[in-house]
């Protein structure tokens, strides 16, 4: 795992390098997913600090290939003033970036081992470049199983990839809604149902997981129903992230800010933390 270095922290006070906007392409009703010009390579699982001049600045996980240097993908929910500043943004404008940094997922350590990734809503972004890495990387892993949930089948996040991504990277995608709305035919429930029938060995398996706490919480209980050893899962905390610089203190987890020493951490590293309550 990528540990985010004292030369990359200390460059997190330098000034945002503008990157024009290739295109903006709308995921859901309120999300959207911006295509810039390439900034160099990064780890999948790391995430950029977006700037909007004369609004501020967020810190967003990457959500493109990092194959691909000459793009770079941020998946955006606009929910605030500056996520909303990024999302009204068009192609051909620019915005700030400065980065990549932050921790990675595990993707040396899942090498010829079978994968489970667990995620619902918008956190499947994060995990996004972890996808393409192993479906770029194919015959380096067995089996990979992506267990996704979301609210309603119009809040699905890349639905129009899961075939591809069934087909071309020989990935098992199970889903499943909080609501079945319209003409879905598919699975109701939370997420944590699809486990018991992932294909992937999951007690031998490398498992990567984001989303609410909640939803952490009781995949992690799933996992370990189906003898998976807390030791091999790593999980995302980038959610908890504001100021990216450790300053504000919004994302501390005991002695450990998420923006510093993650945000992807081995589970067992705060598996502690989580049983607390509000911290």
């Amino acid at each position: 795992m990528t540990i985010a270095t004292k030369q990359n922290l200390e460059s997190i006070v330098g000034a945002p390098r503008p990157a024009k906007i290739l295109s903006v392409d709308r995921n859901t009703d309120d999300v959207w997913t911006l295509r810039l010009e390439g900034q160099g390579a990064f780890g999948p699982g790391q995430f950029n600090m977006l700037y909007v001049l004369g609004v501020g600045e967020v810190p967003i996980s990457i959500s493109g290939s990092p194959g691909k240097t000459d793009e770079l993908l941020h998946t955006v929910r606009g929910v605030g003033g500056v996520t909303n500043a990024i999302t009204s943004l068009k192609a051909g404008q620019s915005v700030g970036v400065r980065g990549p940094f932050g921790t990675s997922w595990p993707m040396a350590a899942a090498k010829g081992r079978d994968v489970v990734i667990v995620t619902g809503g918008i956190g499947l972004a994060p995990l996004r470049p972890a996808i393409y890495h192993i479906i770029e990387n194919r015959a380096d892993y067995g089996k990979v199983s992506l267990l996704y949930g979301a609210r309603t089948p119009k809040e699905m996040l890349y639905a129009d990839e899961f075939d591809s991504w069934r087909e071309t990277g020989d990935i098992e995608v199970l889903t499943t809604v909080d609501a079945a709305i319209g003409a879905w035919d598919g699975d109701v429930g939370v997420v944590t149902t699809l486990i018991p029938r992932a294909s992937a060995d999951i007690s031998d398996a490398v498992a990567m997981i984001c989303g609410p706490e909640v939803m952490t919480r009781f995949t992690v209980a799933g996992l370990a129903e189906r003898n998976q050893s807390k030791d091999n899962i790593y999980v995302s905390l980038e959610r908890n992230m504001k100021c990216g610089t450790a300053h504000c203190g919004h994302c501390q987890l005991g002695p450990k800010f998420v923006c510093k020493d993650g945000p992807v951490f081995k589970f067992t590293d705060v598996a502690h933390w989580f049983e607390k309550r509000e911290v």
